[in-house]
């Protein structure tokens, strides 16, 4: 199994930027997919999940209202599109999948949930 976060780098205050996670290797329709942050000296959070079929999504507080999950399963992707990027955005973005079994409403928000991590992407954003 990989799943290969990209789209991260180096923006202004208010830009936008559009992460995307491609998954090989398992039957991703059935996974939710999240998207985790870590920045320096902070804990690992959950910014958006999307279950299986796009049934439900859940964003961080920090998150509503800029950015959007979505997923491709005909292409086995998730894209996490951050509009009014602001410096506390600042960190190493993850993407990574958990199983729900036949749970289409499976948005999980808690690290441990999780069964396969990406590599991570840097999201760097300047004041």
């Amino acid at each position: 199994v990989q799943l290969q976060a990209s789209g991260g780098g180096l923006v202004q205050a208010g830009d936008s930027l559009r992460l995307s996670c491609a998954a090989s290797g398992l039957a991703f329709s059935r996974y939710s997919i999240g998207w985790f942050r870590q920045a320096p000296g902070k804990e690992r959070e959950c910014v958006a999940s999307i279950s299986r079929s796009a049934g439900r999504t859940y964003y961080a507080d920090s998150a509503k209202g800029r950015f959007a999950i979505s997923r491709d399963d005909a292409k086995n992707t998730v894209s996490l599109q951050m509009n009014t990027l602001k410096p506390e955005d600042t960190a190493v973005y993850y993407c990574a999948a958990a199983d729900g079994g036949t749970t289409y409403f499976y948005t999980p928000i808690t690290s441990a949930a999780y069964d396969y991590w990406g590599q991570g992407t840097l999201v760097t954003v300047s004041s």
